[in-house]
Formats: C-alpha cells, structure tokens, sequence
C-alpha cells in the first residue's frame, strides 16, 4: 500500500510519488498498470519524486511513461514536481532538481488553492536540423516540428505514428503539429510512450516555439493546446538557444493509496 499523488500540467496529467524510503516498485509491469486508464489510477506518466544527498539540489525526478518504461525528460512532469515539492515542503518558491538529462531549476509563479503556475528552465538546444518539411530538435526529448493549417482537423495520431516510426529515428520521437496564428501558435503532440496525442507536452511545447523563432524571429511565444495555455521565453544566437523557460499551469486533482 502506497499515497499517491494526481497532477496535472496543462492536461498532461502523471501519478507522483513522494519516494522518500526508495523502496517503490518501479518494474514496467507495475508501472504500466498503474498508469492504465480502465484498470488502473490512468494517467500519461509516472513521477519518482526521490530524496538526494547531492548539495544544493532539492530531489530527484524520474520519469515513466505510461508504457512503464523510463522516458526522457518530461516538461510538464518537471513543472508538476516542482508543484508537488512546494505542496510537500520540500522547497519554498524555488527548486533545484535533477531529471535524465541533467539538473533543473524552477519558480512557483503564483498559487490558487491546488493550481499552481510554474515556470520551468529547460535545457539548452544547440542544434535543429530539417526533416521533411519540417524540423528535429532535442529538447530534453526528442521532437519534430511541423507547421500545418486547420490544426482542428488533422490526422495528428496517423501522421504521428508515421514519423514517430520513421527510420531517421530508431529510438523514435515525438511529433508536434503547429498552427501559427496571429499572435500565439496553436500545438497538438504525438507522445512517443504513451503512443497518442496527449492534451499537452512540455518539451514539445518548447520545441515549437524554438522552431518557431526560426520562422518569426522573437524570444517569447504563447502557445496555446487543448489542455491549456504557455508561454515560452528564450535567448537566441543563431540556432543556439539558452536560459529556455517553460511556463504554465499545474494542478493537484486529488490523492489516494493503493495496493496491486
């Protein structure tokens, strides 16, 4: 028997799991079912909150998707975890973290009962290579980019499946469709391990908009998705982008315990 914990970011919802004794199982099995929706808690990924001996960092985050296998670094994820330290008293406004792909920081914006606007620093992005028409970038994952119209009603899940599988990325990728609007760009996402189009992604968030500046110099982009609203702020020399910060909303739907 276990407490877990229910957020969401912009949609993008995960169980978390305050590990402090490090004693969860976390086998792919047991992941996977928690994650199902039908059969289990239901959710797009599983977070390890972990306790570190590292100085000056708060915990440690470990991602799984909701195929149990560990992920790559989950933006959102990160956002809700700094959302749930600040709910545990682990930090105050301010949180150091480690995830897969290197050391974090984030800053609670403001808060209203169990939402919580969170600003994420991301890392940096040296390179964005074209691919059919459209863009790959690694943003702590793996994404490509490409801008569409009548976003409403395109085949996110066909074509992302498609380039999801494409043999340019044996390890797979995710793949964002982007609508440029007038003064904010619309994103849909095909998440690699959930293996579907989920109501937001961090990461893919942040893909879009540096590839969006590509198009439309700038150093700040509102994104909006079906789960909620962004905004992505950046410094840009060329294709190299640095102190990449990803903001938006989290929120704590409810806790439990359960025994499988």
């Amino acid at each position: 028997m276990f407490t877990f914990y229910k957020y969401h970011g912009a949609g993008n919802d995960f169980i978390i799991v305050h590990n402090s004794k490090l004693d969860f199982n976390d086998n792919f099995r047991h992941v996977h079912t928690l994650c199902h929706r039908r059969t289990g808690i239901g959710a797009d990924g599983l977070i390890l909150i972990n306790p570190t001996q590292k100085k000056g960092i708060d915990f440690e985050m470990r991602y799984f998707n909701a195929d149990g296998y560990e992920g790559s670094m989950c933006g959102n994820g990160g956002r809700c975890a700094i959302a749930f330290a600040k709910k545990s008293g682990i930090i105050q406004n301010k949180a150091y973290f480690l995830g897969v792909d290197g050391m974090h920081q984030g800053f609670i914006i403001n808060e209203n009962g169990n939402e919580v606007e969170v600003s994420l620093q991301m890392i940096n992005v040296d390179s964005i290579t074209p691919f059919e028409n459209a863009y790959y970038l690694d943003t702590g994952s793996p994404h490509v980019v490409s801008f569409v119209d009548d976003i409403a009603n395109y085949d996110v899940i066909g074509e992302g499946k498609r380039i999801r599988h494409h043999k340019n990325f044996p390890q797979g990728t995710n793949v964002n469709f982007v609508e440029i609007n007038e003064d904010y760009i619309f994103v849909r996402t095909f998440e690699r391990g959930v293996e579907d189009e989920t109501l937001s992604c961090g990461t893919g968030v942040t893909a879009s908009s540096l590839a969006y500046s590509l198009l439309h110099p700038c150093h700040e982009v509102k994104v909006k998705t079906r789960g909620g609203n962004f905004k992505v702020t950046f410094e840009k020399e060329d294709t190299t982008f640095t102190n990449i910060m990803l903001q938006g909303p989290t929120c704590c739907v409810f806790e439990g315990r359960i025994d499988l």
